[in-house]
């Protein structure tokens, strides 16, 4: 298949120059060329119009382009455009331009004079990187807040109840499973999934709060791609700059992910606030995970009733997860259903820290033992849940009634109801 290329530049001479060595490169299919930055926004933008697959595979814009300075003109077709790749031609091929082309989102840099060889590699490298785009991202790439992939949000009832392990093992089932999963740390002050998996970041949820109009490759950039295949969006490692982070910002985010990825977990921890309240507002399942006691239990029903008083979610529409359950607690599954008045998960989660303590301790959660009972419970609930497509049903897991809820929810914002 041939490479569109499509060359942007004001210089007459150059432009030929440059649209001549382009039809000798073996299967490129140069394209009319443009000659200012507006023509070149317009001329994408119809084309995106008829279908993504319509763009150019590969675009060379010439340093000298045009009323928009080359730099600010690729950092806005690189966020609209975002399957399209990007080469600057240059003459300054300093490490200083080339690092300020790619944080502007070019895909390339190659220095003038031409060299046949230079750009011949540099667009080759680039047609391969767009076609894998489109093939991985799909028709649509730049189109988010359709309804996508389903979103779950996991709750604590209070702090210490395991709402982070939970998430992070419910979005391992769902990505071993096969479907592409993202991992969203909305527990935005004190949230731990970077340290439950030991990784260092520089990106947070926090870079995505300003952003109205979030493209594929603004949420690549910030987004941290771990080793099991798991897409994360972590906790600001400051945890003031989760005040940036609002419910309107937290709409944008979840709705993003959403049309991004196949299953998307939120661990919105146990303090409530807007970006947290939004995601359970709009999750396809809010979970809430207690733990078999009276103050945890007693903090659920609270947070039911908090969340039914602010119009975030009814209780019938909620789903308590029991985490450490033993056969011998006084307090058992269907009396907290009963307590909280909310759905209740079939599957709960056995109290066994000590097949857990290892992991947690080394952040390698992720590595936790197959044979694990907690583990299996909470692929088990992953696949009750219809997050894991061929999850098992852990050994001894308890079956007590309740399950998934999802309906269909309006608008609704992080407020209280009026009387």
């Amino acid at each position: 298949m041939p490479t569109r290329i499509l060359p942007a530049g004001a210089d007459p001479d150059a432009v030929r120059s440059l649209t001549t060595l382009l039809s000798q490169l073996p299967d490129a299919e140069p394209q009319p060329p443009v000659t200012d930055s507006t023509q070149l926004v317009d001329t994408l933008a119809r084309l995106a119009t008829e279908s993504v697959d319509e763009l150019p595979e590969v675009i060379v814009v010439h340093e000298h382009i045009g009323p928009v300075p080359a730099l600010e003109l690729i950092r806005e077709v690189a966020l609209r455009f975002p399957a399209a790749g990007v080469i600057l031609v240059t003459t300054d091929a300093s490490p200083g331009l080339f690092a300020a082309a790619m944080d502007s989102g070019a895909r390339g840099l190659v220095a003038l004079p031409l060299s046949y060889e230079d750009l011949a590699s540099r667009v080759q490298a680039v047609a391969q990187w767009s076609t894998g785009v489109r093939r991985h991202l799909g028709h649509g790439v730049d189109e988010f807040g359709g309804a996508g992939g389903t979103v779950v949000t996991v709750s604590g009832a209070k702090g210490g109840t395991g709402a982070t392990l939970t998430a992070i093992q419910l979005a391992l089932a769902a990505q071993a499973s096969g479907r592409a999963t993202a991992l969203v740390d909305l527990d935005l002050q004190t949230g731990d999934i970077a340290s439950y998996l030991d990784i260092q970041f520089r990106r947070s949820v926090a870079d995505l709060a300003a952003i109205t109009d979030i493209s594929p490759r603004v949420l690549a950039d910030v987004v941290f791609r771990h080793d099991t295949g798991l897409a994360l969006l972590l906790a600001p490692a400051e945890g003031e700059r989760g005040e940036d982070v609002t419910d309107r910002a937290a709409r944008q985010i979840v709705s993003a992910l959403r049309s991004r990825y196949e299953i998307v977990v939120i661990d919105c921890g146990a303090q409530l606030g807007g970006a947290g309240a939004a995601a359970v507002e709009t999750a396809d399942t809010a979970l809430l995970v207690t733990t078999p006691d009276v103050i945890a239990v007693r903090a659920a029903k609270r947070t039911v009733r908090m969340w039914d008083r602010l119009q975030i979610r009814k209780a019938e529409e909620t789903t308590v997860v029991v985490n450490r359950h033993t056969r011998s607690t006084e307090i058992q599954p269907a009396l907290v259903q009963r307590i909280t008045g909310t759905a209740l998960a079939r599957t709960t989660v056995p109290a066994n820290f000590k097949e857990l303590q290892g992991v947690v301790d080394a952040g390698r959660v992720h590595e936790l033992d197959s044979r694990s009972a907690v583990k299996q419970a909470l692929w088990g609930l992953a696949g009750e849940l219809g997050l894991a497509k061929s999850a098992k049903t852990a050994e001894g897991t308890s079956h007590r009634g309740g399950g998934r809820l999802r309906g269909d929810r309006g608008s609704v914002g992080f407020r209280r109801r009026k009387e």
